[in-house]
């Protein structure tokens, strides 16, 4: 990704990839000092396994959960340290965007799922509160922050840190329909993210800008194109019956069980997601021709159309059938569920 921003990014792709690779290595060291400790606590095992069953007093729980903390936060990317995603999305190359925000932004989530919460059981519920204040933060102010965006790809990029924080909230309510949500949420904003992406690679390879204020009527030149952004921006705000949806209401309904006051906090994403989302689709796509830049275009040709039709009929059957992907969790998230509610000392 480092090379990818760096060598076919935008104007400022230097600055945005060292900055991505700074925010991403020091969030690494610390979590290689947490690994290098837990080979050694375990008598020279780097199985996770046996990382499993590690009796690891409290303090030492909460010092490796900040240490692996501050490399997933960062890659999630969780407020505070989220201020890397726009620059290197906005300086990305539509595929760079496309990987970082489809598959790299569900590394950070990973870890989370499968390192800090079944090795360090007791500190994650120590420390649960502060895991769901900041995904709260990341949900409604970054969802605000989204708003004032100018730039189509600055937009997308801060509604990728908000639905993000519905994952992160969703492992820390520590229930079933909290985790298994997250999970479809990953899976779902891998879908829809790069879906919007490409949408926004397809109006900026014809106009070469992201800016809001350059397009308006598209849907008169690029009708096809309108209907799949369309799509993929209701999905955004959670529609029902697209796999936004199946995810946020999961996720909303585990933190429900926990606390009515954090799942009502979360739910207001559904309306900023439908405001920012929405309002940007609005000034794109409708209105009057706004330009002579914006009658010349051309419709989506058929690689393109292939493309965003099947990310439509994976976010679509998603929505309406989600029972494949919720049914193979069940076992393994009752399992994690188990493993840390139980005390390990």
């Amino acid at each position: 990704m480092f090379i990818v921003i760096g060598v076919w990014g935008g104007p400022n792709r230097v600055y945005a990839a060292l900055k991505f690779f700074l925010y991403t290595l020091l969030g690494s060291l610390l979590m290689l000092v947490a690994l290098l400790y837990l080979y050694n606590k375990s008598g020279g095992s780097f199985s996770i396994l046996d990382w499993h069953k590690l009796p690891i007093a409290l303090p030492a729980q909460i010092l490796l959960f900040f240490a692996f903390l501050m490399a997933f936060a960062v890659k999630v990317p969780m407020w505070p340290v989220h201020t890397w995603l726009p620059d290197a999305h906005v300086e990305a190359p539509t595929g760079g965007s496309v990987v970082l925000a489809a598959i790299m932004l569900k590394l950070g989530a990973y870890g989370f799922v499968r390192f800090s919460l079944p090795i360090l059981p007791d500190a994650s519920r120590e420390l649960a509160w502060l895991m769901i204040a900041l995904s709260l933060v990341a949900v409604v102010y970054v969802g605000l922050v989204a708003l004032v965006q100018t730039d189509m790809k600055k937009l997308i990029a801060y509604s990728s840190i908000s639905h993000m924080g519905f994952v992160t909230l969703g492992f820390f309510v520590f229930n079933a329909y909290g985790v298994e949500g997250a999970l479809v949420q990953m899976i779902s904003h891998g879908f829809i993210s790069a879906a919007m992406f490409l949408c926004v690679g397809v109006m900026y390879d014809r106009m070469h800008s992201r800016n809001i204020a350059d397009y308006g009527g598209v849907v008169n030149t690029m009708p096809r194109f309108a209907a799949f952004f369309m799509l993929f921006s209701m999905a955004n705000c959670g529609l029902p019956a697209t796999s936004g949806f199946v995810g946020e209401f999961m996720v909303i309904m585990g933190a429900m069980k926990a606390n009515f006051w954090i799942s009502f906090a979360a739910a207001t994403t559904l309306i900023f997601g439908a405001a920012y989302t929405l309002w940007m689709y609005k000034r794109v796509v409708f209105g009057a021709v706004a330009n002579e830049h914006v009658a010349a275009l051309t419709d989506i040709n058929g690689r393109e159309f292939l493309i965003l039709a099947v990310l439509a009929v994976a976010v679509l059957f998603m929505g309406v059938y989600p029972l494949p992907f919720t049914e193979v969790m069940h076992a393994s998230v009752n399992e994690l569920l188990r493993h840390v509610a139980l005390p390990k000392l």
